[in-house]
C-alpha cells in the first residue's frame, strides 16, 4: 500500500476548507492546510463576508443615531466618512482569524503557507514567499480555493474610480453618486449600503428581475424597498464600455445610455481561484468562470480530488461552503450521510431589509404541480416591529394543503437571517412534527420577531377553509 504524508491535504482556509480540515482531524486522519496568504481564513474573513457585513453595521449604526429623534432633538447629527466606517470591522476580522488561527493549532492540523500547485493526483508543491520549495503527498485532496470578482478584460480596474467587490472596501472617501453593475447578492447588498451613507445609486441589472432565484414576491418586496430609498434600477441592460475619467466613471450601455458617477463598483460574477493550480496535471479542466464540476460528495472526475465552496459555483454562500467542506470528508471516511449535510441551505442576504429563506418558492411548487397554501405575516402589524420601528419587511410561509407540511420559508425585513432558522428547525423533522401545527399550538414570547411564525401560520390556515 502507498505511504503517503498525510490522509487529507486541504487547500485554503475559508469557510470550506475550514470545514473540511476539522471534519478530518476530528476523524482521526492526518491532515495538512495550504493557504497562499499570509493569514488565515480566507475571502470570506478578509476582503468578503466579515469586513462588508461589519461595514453594513457601521453604516446601520451611523443611520439609527441620525434618524433618532430623541437624538436629532439633542443636537445630535454623526458625519463619518466610508474609510472610518471600514475602520469598524478591523477588530472583527482580527478576532475571527485569531479564533480560526486557533483551531488549527489546538487541533495539531499542520498549516502551511505558501501557493500550492499539483504535481500529480497525490503530490502537490507549495511554493512559499522565500522561495522555498515543499512537496506533499497525499492520499486525497480538497480544493477550497474560492472565487475572487470576475474582471473583464476590457475594464481597467487599476483605475482610480473603478471597483469590484474587493477593492471596494479601501475606498478612500465618500462618494456622492455610484454605479453599481451586476444586481446579484454582492451588488443589491452594497448598493443598500451606500444607499443608506446617501449616495445617489444606479443598479444595473443585466436579467429581468433581481435575484430571481427568490421566492417572486421577496424579489418584487426587494425592488420596491431599494426604490422606495431612491435606488435606481436599471433591468435587462448590457455594458458596452466602461471609461474612466479624472472626475468619475462613464458606464455606456449597449441600450444608447451614458450613466456617470463619481465612482463605478463591478460586480457581475466571480471567478474560481483555478488558475495557478496546475490542474492539467491532474486531468482536470474548469470551466470559463474557473469552477470545477463536482458531483453530490463534492467529488471532481479525479477519484481523489473534491471541491468544496465558491469554486464550485451556486450556492456561493460561507455557511455551505463550510457544511460542503465537512460532507466530503465524511465522504472520504465512507460515511453515507455526506450527501445530507448539504441539503436545504438556507440564503442570507444582508441588503437592507435583510432577506432569507429555504426551501421551495411558489414559483416552484407551482411547476411542480404541488398542491400549496401560503401563510403571511406582515412585520408592521407585530408589536416588537412596532416598538422598534423595523416594520418593514414579512414572514411567508408556504405549506402542503393536505399534509400541512412546511415546504417553504421565505423572510423580507429586520434579522431574516436569524429568523429564517426557526422555520429551518421545523422543517427539518420528520413527519408529522414538520407541519404547520407546530407554530399554531407553540407558544411564542410577546413582543418578539418570532411571534410572526404564529401569525403567519394562522393565517394559512385560515385559507384552507
Amino acid at each position: 500500500m502507498t505511504q503517503y504524508d498525510v490522509d487529507v491535504l486541504v487547500i485554503g482556509t475559508g469557510p470550506g476548507g475550514e470545514g473540511a480540515a476539522m471534519q478530518a482531524v476530528k476523524q482521526g486522519l492526518r491532515t495538512a492546510v495550504v493557504e497562499r496568504f499570509h493569514r488565515v481564513g480566507g475571502g470570506c474573513t478578509h476582503w468578503g463576508t466579515i469586513p462588508s457585513k461589519a461595514l453594513r453595521f457601521a453604516i446601520f449604526q451611523l443611520l439609527e443615531v441620525n434618524s433618532n429623534r430623541l437624538l436629532r432633538d439633542a443636537g445630535y447629527n454623526l458625519e463619518l466618512t466610508f474609510p472610518q466606517l471600514r475602520r469598524s470591522a478591523e477588530n472583527v476580522i482580527q478576532l475571527q482569524e485569531d479564533m480560526r488561527r486557533g483551531f488549527y493549532d489546538k487541533n495539531d492540523a499542520r498549516l502551511i503557507h505558501g501557493e500550492a500547485k499539483f504535481i500529480d493526483p497525490h503530490t502537490v508543491e507549495i511554493s512559499d514567499a522565500r522561495g522555498l520549495v515543499e512537496k506533499i503527498t497525499a492520499a486525497h485532496v480538497v480544493l477550497a480555493v474560492g472565487a475572487r470578482p470576475y474582471r473583464p478584460p476590457d475594464i481597467d480596474f487599476k483605475h482610480p474610480r473603478i471597483f469590484d467587490s474587493d477593492t471596494i472596501l479601501n475606498l478612500p472617501a465618500t462618494p456622492k453618486t455610484i454605479t453599481v453593475y451586476g444586481a446579484g447578492v454582492v451588488g443589491c447588498e452594497y448598493a443598500s449600503m451606500f444607499r443608506n451613507l446617501g449616495c445617489k445609486i444606479n443598479l444595473v441589472n443585466t436579467r429581468q428581475q433581481l435575484l430571481e432565484f427568490l421566492d417572486d414576491e421577496i424579489c418584487d418586496a426587494l425592488s420596491y424597498h431599494l426604490r422606495e430609498t431612491g435606488v435606481l434600477i436599471r433591468h435587462g441592460e448590457a455594458y458596452e464600455k466602461v471609461e474612466g475619467l479624472s472626475d468619475g466613471v462613464v458606464l455606456h450601455l449597449k441600450s444608447g445610455k451614458k450613466l456617470k458617477t463619481d465612482i463605478l463598483l463591478w460586480a457581475n460574477g466571480r471567478t474560481g481561484n483555478t488558475d495557478r493550480l496546475g490542474l492539467e496535471s491532474v486531468g482536470l479542466k474548469a470551466d470559463s468562470r474557473g469552477q470545477l464540476a463536482v458531483d453530490e460528495s463534492y467529488r471532481t472526475s479525479t477519484p481523489n480530488i473534491y471541491a468544496v465552496g465558491d469554486v464550485t459555483g451556486y450556492p456561493a454562500l460561507a455557511s455551505a461552503a463550510y457544511m460542503q467542506g465537512r460532507a466530503a470528508v465524511l465522504h472520504i471516511n465512507g460515511d453515507e450521510c455526506a450527501s445530507l449535510l448539504a441539503k436545504d441551505i438556507p440564503t442570507g442576504i444582508y441588503t437592507s431589509p435583510e432577506i432569507s429563506s429555504i426551501g421551495k418558492s411558489e414559483r416552484e411548487l407551482t411547476t411542480e404541480g404541488v398542491p400549496y397554501e401560503v401563510g403571511h405575516a406582515q412585520f408592521k402589524s407585530l408589536a416588537r416591529a412596532q416598538i422598534t420601528g423595523r416594520r418593514v419587511g414579512m414572514l411567508k410561509l408556504l405549506f402542503h394543503r393536505e399534509t400541512l407540511q412546511v415546504l417553504g420559508v421565505h423572510c423580507f425585513g429586520v434579522n431574516a437571517a436569524e429568523i429564517i432558522h426557526i422555520g429551518q428547525a421545523i422543517m427539518m423533522q420528520p413527519p408529522p412534527h414538520n407541519t404547520l401545527m407546530y407554530f399554531i399550538n407553540t407558544t411564542f414570547n410577546y413582543p418578539t420577531m418570532a411571534e410572526a411564525y404564529r401569525v403567519a401560520a394562522l393565517n394559512g390556515y385560515n385559507r384552507l377553509f
